[in-house]
């Protein structure tokens, strides 16, 4: 091997070519996933790549043609449990296909926000964006990126669905399918959380549980109803609230996890028998959900799944618009039962 083959000791694409057999070329568009390569050629250099441990270089690949290799993730989003699933979902799918992904935190109340995203598009050139709620929904965000011509992908939309291709569950059907549970445990005063008001989702989730009340002909009553911010003091807070009332609810449905912890540490710090004297159920499925106390029954939003059919979809783009909808399922862990008797 001379000694060009290397650079400071460092397998190159030439070193691959060599080993394969084949041209520098043909190495290229086999680790650029092109097509026009036979399969026993792809085969051939891939083992190379393998035995030589060769991990090519983004900038090289970059000057080799238009892609920078790179996408973005955008997010705003006040649970660390749900933004850590997206963001597992996404690397995970971005690993396969060899591309690097940059995780950027924004704020969608900023008045600089479109700014903000043309900022981090001219410095990294990524090859496309993923918007995660409620940055899917921020009307300068999509027309910044499609003034620019950068292909993007939502996760769970709340509006203009058909605008891009998107990833979603079904957010009201996932709330209904929960209030009826609790419904067909016998509770009829149910304690409701609403999510953070600038998620779609979070009106969406009122909306399934008013339905399942009404179709069991359980009274819907607004006392029972309370904002929350999707994060751990907002459900404490509520649950103070709800629990304080002349005639509390038996159980309370938080829309998400983080929220539900607040409910469960409020009804421990009473000295409430849980799930006795109060239900609680909450939503995500995030991991925090099986290390309450008690383990928490929740809706299974599959997070890291929407992340990764998300990235999928951004990396199967070319030009039409695609949608995916995945199941929820229902957890049924310790923290709901019956009401107790009066």
């Amino acid at each position: 091997m001379k000694a060009d083959d290397k650079t400071n000791n460092r397998t190159t694409i030439k070193t691959v070519s060599l080993a394969a057999g084949v041209s520098m070329k043909t190495v290229s568009r086999v680790l650029n996933k092109e097509r026009y390569v036979s399969e026993r050629t792809r085969a051939r250099v891939e083992r190379a790549v393998a035995d030589l441990q060769f991990t090519p270089s983004v900038a090289a690949r970059i000057l080799a043609g238009k892609r920078s290799y790179q996408i973005a993730l955008i997010y705003d989003n006040h649970s660390p449990h749900y933004i850590h699933q997206i963001q597992t979902g996404v690397w995970a799918r971005c690993t396969e296909e060899g591309v690097r992904l940059l995780a950027q935190p924004s704020d969608v109340s900023s008045p600089n926000l479109a700014s903000e995203i043309g900022g981090l598009i001219d410095q990294t050139q990524v090859d496309g964006v993923i918007l995660s709620s409620p940055v899917t929904d921020a009307a300068v965000v999509l027309q910044e990126l499609e003034r620019r011509n950068v292909p993007y992908v939502r996760i769970s939309p709340g509006t203009e669905q058909a605008r891009a291709s998107s990833v979603s569950m079904d957010d009201v059907k996932a709330a209904d399918d929960m209030t009826s549970h609790l419904i067909a445990l016998g509770h009829r005063k149910i304690g409701f959380i609403i999510g953070h008001t600038n998620h779609a989702a979070s009106d969406q989730r009122l909306f399934g549980y008013r339905r399942a009340l009404d179709r069991a002909g359980v009274s819907y009553e607004p006392k029972y109803v309370l904002p929350g911010a999707f994060d751990f003091s907002s459900g404490e807070a509520a649950a103070d609230i709800l629990l304080d009332l002349q005639t509390p609810p038996t159980a309370i449905f938080a829309s998400n996890d983080d929220m539900a912890a607040g409910v469960l540490t409020v009804a421990h710090r009473r000295g409430l028998a849980l799930p006795g004297q109060l239900s609680v159920a909450g939503f995500d499925d995030t991991a925090l959900a099986s290390q309450l106390w008690p383990p928490l029954t929740t809706v299974r939003q599959p997070t890291r799944e929407l992340a990764y059919a998300a990235a999928s979809l951004l990396f199967a783009m070319r030009g039409e618009v695609a949608h995916r909808r995945l199941p929820h399922e229902l957890v049924l862990r310790a923290s709901t039962a019956a009401p107790a008797k009066a």
